[in-house]
């Protein structure tokens, strides 16, 4: 149709009320809580940490979406409940999260597409992948005002399920599905996340929870040589 009704007329009136319905207000979006978590990941810098560990080896001229751009766009459709990079075709184009990631959502341009994405999550060397690690523990050892006493490590694993043939992804009998189960650090006391882990769908063994806490523990003890040892717990275990 070459001509465009800005409302839908002849509908039924409603205690003597006409009622008009209207298709002028543009693009809409059900994510408008997107906006806060822009504030909230303002703070740390995250995706600028993130991507300061990443060599861009693209072509400048062709490139439009940097690195950090990438990776918070990516950040933000996750914790809206869209975890596929699949979803971000049509994201891409949701005024909430266009806004939530800097670009105007009527005369910027449109977020990445999910091939772009997906080359973005496949660039990183496992050298790069390390340092970004360490960089998460840089985060946590920076939250903290003053230098704490101890910390608590609490160390654990969840279930991930896949739903394809993804790498490392096994058949887990205790949850009967396919899925990672990536282990996680959080420091106890203080409720604080210290570093996440992609890891096979297996239980973790104790010595695999007491390699990571070595990882972990090392940036954290060295805040300050006055703390004199992290405590370990791996669910209900501890750890010497």
């Amino acid at each position: 149709m070459d001509e465009i009704n800005a409302y839908l007329p002849g509908l039924s009136s409603v205690e003597n009320k006409e009622l008009y319905a209207r298709f002028d207000v543009g693009r809409l979006s059900s994510d408008g809580g997107v906006l806060v978590l822009l504030e909230i990941e303002k703070r740390p810098g995250l995706a600028s940490r993130l991507a300061c560990c990443l060599h861009d080896r693209r072509e400048p001229t062709c490139t439009i979406h940097s690195y950090a751009d990438m990776i918070v766009a990516r950040l933000f459709a996750i914790a809206c409940g869209n975890e596929d990079r699949d979803d971000l075709d049509l994201l891409r184009f949701d005024p909430a999260l266009e806004l939530a990631c800097g670009h105007l959502s009527e005369s910027g341009h449109d977020l990445m597409s999910q091939p772009t994405l997906s080359r973005l999550e496949n660039a990183p060397s496992w050298r790069e992948l390390m340092r970004m690690g360490l960089s998460l523990i840089d985060l946590f050892c920076d939250s903290f005002g003053r230098v704490p006493e101890r910390i608590v490590l609490d160390i654990d694993d969840t279930d991930d399920a896949v739903h394809g043939s993804q790498q490392l992804a096994q058949f887990n009998a205790h949850y009967d599905d396919h899925c990672f189960q990536p282990i996680h650090i959080f420091e106890a006391t203080a409720a604080k996340p210290v570093l996440s882990l992609l890891h096979p769908g297996k239980r973790s063994s104790g010595e695999e929870a007491a390699r990571v806490s070595v990882c972990a523990c090392k940036p954290a003890l060295a805040i300050s040589p006055s703390i004199g040892s992290a405590k370990l717990v791996n669910g209900r275990r501890r750890l010497c």
